[in-house]
């Protein structure tokens, strides 16, 4: 027989409630989980896009791209127009000038060895006026080092070659004079220390001057380029205003049925003003440039090198007879250049060669081709009179064949180096005023251009404001 329990029955054993469901303390908050926080930017396009939905709110978006192009275009364009006007105020007032300046070392120190030579063949006496010359050159050359200095620092490619020619310019001086000292002595030694100088002058000193005016000759290219390139955002970015600005009111037309809006008519002027300001400014400004270059940078360029191959033949004619018989060498360089310079020499101008040949092919006017061929006649005096010399020299007439080279006289080869270099020097002048005049054109062709873009801007978007302002007013 069972016994009952004589105990009360066990309790069934329940699980811990976890702290998260437990019930809270009296007088404790209850956090009840809300709906997730959003960002800023997917509420505001939230906003957008209940705005885009009403006809106020399309109006506002519309206004608010159309002043966002117009004030777009006139930035860039006042941006783009600017760096090319500071491109071509470069062309004139720098690097221009700065070539210009390195040509015209070249060729006084080719022009002070080539006068140094001359007056050390004139023998102790030597006349006055080559001596003044030579001291010009000099000083010349000097001072154009110096304003070289002034434009450059020891990140530009051609301050190496300014250093150089700093350093060996006093050396060759130094050179030139011990030679004039033995020379007024009469020692012979004084063409061995002339000689010497002279290949300074070749391998050091024109070397590093040929160098300088590449280097500045490609800085005016680099600006040259950077003035005349073509302004493309800008023009995109007022094509695509000006459209924006059109579909606008096409828009507001067929909405309302009137004709003009005159807020978005004032804004599609001043684009429209500003656009083809800035075409027909770029084009005015890249005519003058490209004329510039045409009608003036080559053939300064074409000239420039004439009239230093021209010096250094003189100078090779000169060391001809200061070597005494032992100038076979000078005298090769010197036909050669002479080829370089003239061309053929029977032929001349006719048969299209040389440098003063290709000079008169680009030049563009009278005023420019007359001093080419009168430099062209005096070289081929220059070269009859050069032979008579040589044949002197070889049938024991040294004094003679000296006398013919550098005397005074009118019919003689220095008379005609002289008539040579008074063409090339015409030339280079008329030739360096139409650059001027062409680069100074195409560069005022940019004035006042980001200034009326900038202001024209401002005044197209306040047009837009007004012009949507207006519709928007007529929901109120």
């Amino acid at each position: 027989m069972t016994q009952p329990p004589s105990g009360p029955p066990p309790t069934p054993a329940v699980p811990p409630v976890p702290a998260s469901r437990q019930a809270p303390r009296s007088g404790a908050s209850v956090a009840v989980p809300g709906p997730p926080r959003r960002t800023a930017w997917a509420e505001g396009v939230d906003r957008l896009r209940a705005a885009a939905v009403t006809e106020p709110g399309r109006l506002r978006i519309i206004g608010a791209v159309l002043v966002a192009l117009v004030l777009a275009f006139g930035a860039v364009t006042a941006w783009q127009v600017s760096d090319r006007a500071a491109a071509a105020e470069a062309v004139v007032a720098r690097s221009q000038p700065l070539s210009a300046d390195a040509a015209s070392l070249y060729r006084c120190l080719a022009d002070a060895d080539t006068t140094a030579a001359g007056a050390f063949l004139a023998g102790g006496d030597e006349p006055p006026e080559l001596r003044e010359r030579y001291e010009r050159d000099i000083r010349t050359a000097s001072l154009l080092l110096t304003r070289a200095a002034a434009n450059s620092d020891a990140s530009d490619p051609g301050y190496a070659e300014i250093v150089k020619l700093n350093r060996e310019l006093p050396v060759y001086t130094g050179l030139v004079e011990t030679a004039r000292a033995n020379n007024r002595q009469g020692l012979p030694l004084g063409g061995a220390y002339l000689r010497h100088a002279g290949e300074r002058m070749r391998e050091e000193l024109l070397p590093a001057a040929e160098a300088l005016h590449r280097f500045e000759t490609a800085r005016l290219r680099e600006d040259h380029g950077a003035a005349r390139s073509r302004p493309v955002l800008a023009l995109l970015t007022g094509v695509v205003a000006l459209a924006a600005l059109g579909w606008a009111q096409r828009r507001h037309h067929l909405r309302t049925n009137r004709v003009f809006n005159l807020g978005l008519l004032a804004a599609t002027v001043a684009t429209a003003t500003t656009l083809l300001w800035l075409i027909a400014a770029h084009g005015l400004a890249r005519s003058g440039l490209d004329d510039s270059d045409r009608y003036g940078a080559r053939s300064l360029q074409v000239l420039n090198e004439a009239w230093t191959g021209v010096l250094r033949a003189r100078g090779d004619e000169n060391m001809t007879l200061v070597a005494r018989g032992g100038g076979a060498e000078y005298e090769e360089s010197y036909q050669a250049g002479m080829r370089e310079v003239a061309g053929d020499p029977v032929a001349g101008e006719r048969d299209g060669t040389g440098l003063l040949a290709r000079a008169l092919a680009l030049a563009d006017d009278a005023e420019g081709r007359t001093p080419v061929r009168d430099a062209l006649r005096a070289t081929d005096r220059w070269r009859e009179h050069h032979a008579t010399a040589r044949a002197l020299e070889n049938d024991g007439r040294y004094d003679d064949a000296v006398a013919l080279v550098v005397g005074p006289g009118r019919d003689t080869a220095r008379s005609a180096f002289d008539a040579v270099e008074a063409g090339l020097a015409e030339a280079v002048e008329h030739e360096q005023r139409e650059f001027e005049r062409a680069a100074e054109r195409g560069r005022d062709a940019l004035d006042g251009l980001p200034a009326g873009a900038g202001a024209l801007a401002v005044l197209g978007a306040v047009g837009v404001v007004l012009g949507i302002g207006r519709r928007l007013s007529e929901y109120r």
